[in-house]
């Protein structure tokens, strides 16, 4: 574990914790600070990192990841690609029960990989596109089809990114308005037991969990506090236990994380790999113009954010692929670099050249910036980018809405000029840059994909070309000439490559054994 520093919510939290003596031996409550509310709890409709943070102790894949991604047993116990890469033999484990009683079988990963997934999670149109059926000879062991090779398929498994769901529950409902969506029934270690909004979700103990001794906690409390600083008091004073996402504002970890009893840590986000980005709708003016999306990448100082807003943590990015990629040789950094230091000038001339003259009140046009619903950090970006665009004669007004309407605003509307918001490039490309970038992916409704409406049918080819190619360097080759198309088009504004921080007790123990961190299931987490 990397440790970066040696060191280190009110009555109903207080409550919750003081468990009986005899449960506290047996682990205890565990209380995670979880920032912003999930707007649902179903993690197979929404890739929305809060729900992802408490789904996950609920729901289960059929793998898990070490902290080097390699796949690890999860529901299947084993797994084995054929000769021709069309098709993956699962064999589940035995003895795997629903938490309400029902026993889990293949007729489920079935249901959930074809019925679910594949239709209606936001990544399952790229993730499952080659899936053409899955075989079930018997209730242990399924048979995914495929209609070619999908080499990045066994990174796509894991409780938080492709959940396996009941198909009794399921099946033949409005599986977007299941009942369940908000009380999941999973295999996973802690069983969901209630959901008071504003305030908190608890989950507890799953009894009869299929793996022998764990979980080791009695209850987790997912805690939702909207205010930064009562935030940093409650891990301060021992109320809550873990933090993950930023969920401590960055401005109080350096302090913070000089306390004995507290930890920070970057590890845990082996697999997400975040890119922060500013998305822009490309359909309308002023951001139908490239010179004018290109303008606004060099008007900003990524190194000044990094420095002033995140304390240090991140870098620059530089297109749509993180650098952690440079070690598979699908990195590209040899792209138009625009934090040259005559960026302020040429912003200035290219947004002239784009016909957007300055008024006799120095402005060139105004547009509204949607910033994340997620906290401080982001307000203090939109705050940055407003005086920063102001620099070069655009006039910013600032919006902050709650999640839902953000999202609806965004993805259903497209009613926005230019908002703030990350995505994982994950464990592939495929899994988390295609879908921000493909045609197919203009999906009106679905959230956390193409919602800038960028289209390129050059791109297009790139991406499906990538996507079966099992040659490295011809992939590479692909992926390479795709990021420097896309740091000219810049449908996205590129920031920076983020470096997400987690402040937790040391009195928890094994929360970093695992490559998804905040996403993984928390059953080998204890309390000392």
């Amino acid at each position: 574990m990397k440790h970066l520093v040696r060191a280190a919510a009110g009555a109903l939290i207080l409550a919750m914790a003081a468990l009986p003596a005899a449960a506290q031996k047996k682990g205890g409550t565990l209380v995670m600070v979880v920032l912003p509310e999930p707007p649902t709890l179903a993690s197979y409709l929404s890739t929305s990192g809060p729900i992802g943070q408490v789904a996950a102790k609920v729901y289960e894949g059929l793998l898990e990841y070490a902290p080097d991604q390699k796949p690890k047993e999860g529901l299947a116990k084993s797994w084995a690609v054929a000769a021709d890469g069309k098709s993956i033999t699962f064999k589940l484990q035995e003895g795997v029960t629903w938490h309400d009683g029902k026993p889990f079988t293949s007729a489920d990963v079935k249901f959930t990989l074809m019925e679910v997934l594949k239709k209606l999670h936001p990544r399952g149109g790229i993730t499952f596109q080659a899936m053409t059926d899955v075989e079930t000879p018997d209730a242990l062991t399924a048979v995914v089809k495929l209609d070619k090779p999908a080499p990045y398929f066994l990174s796509a498994l894991s409780g938080y990114e492709s959940p396996m769901l009941p198909k009794h529950l399921y099946e033949g409902t409005d599986i977007r308005n299941n009942p369940n969506a908000n009380k999941p029934v999973g295999t996973g270690p802690f069983k969901f037991v209630s959901w008071e909004r504003g305030q908190f979700v608890r989950l507890d103990r799953n009894p009869t969990y299929w793996r022998k001794g764990q979980p080791h906690l009695d209850r987790i409390v997912a805690r939702f506090i909207a205010d930064p600083g009562t935030r940093t008091a409650a891990m301060e004073k021992g109320e809550v236990h873990y933090g993950a996402f930023g969920a401590v504002p960055y401005v109080d970890v350096p302090r913070i994380g000089k306390l004995p009893t507290i930890g920070v840590s970057t590890d845990g986000y082996a697999m997400i790999s975040p890119l922060m980005q500013l998305e822009v709708n490309t359909r309308k003016p002023p951001f139908d113009k490239v010179k004018v999306r290109q303008a606004v990448s060099y008007a900003l100082d990524r190194k000044f954010m990094i420095d002033n807003i995140w304390f240090g943590f991140g870098k620059p990015s530089t297109g749509p692929i993180s650098s952690n990629f440079k070690a598979v040789g699908l990195y590209e950094g040899a792209v138009r670099d625009y934090g040259v230091p005559d960026r302020v000038a040429i912003a200035n001339k290219l947004l002239d050249e784009a016909e957007y003259p300055r008024g006799a009140d120095g402005i060139r046009f105004k547009i509204v910036h949607d910033m994340l619903p997620y906290g401080d950090e982001w307000r203090r970006l939109g705050e940055y980018i407003k005086q920063a665009l102001g620099d070069v004669g655009i006039d910013v007004t600032l919006r902050y809405e709650d999640v839902p309407t953000w999202l609806k605003r965004v993805f259903t509307d497209y009613d926005y000029n230019i908002t703030s918001t990350f995505y994982y490039n994950l464990a592939d490309p495929v899994m988390g840059v295609h879908r921000q970038y493909h045609s197919s992916m203009i999906r009106k409704g679905t959230v956390f994909v193409n919602g800038s409406g960028y289209s390129n049918p050059k791109v297009d080819k790139l991406l499906d070309d990538a996507t079966v190619e099992t040659d490295p360097a011809k992939r590479a080759a692909q992926y390479g000439e795709f990021q420097k198309i896309l740091a000219e088009d810049v449908p996205l504004i590129f920031m920076t490559e983020m470096d997400f921080v987690t402040v937790y007790s040391k009195k928890v123990k094994g929360a970093f054994d695992d490559a998804l961190g905040a996403y993984s299931s928390f059953a080998g987490v204890s309390l000392e």
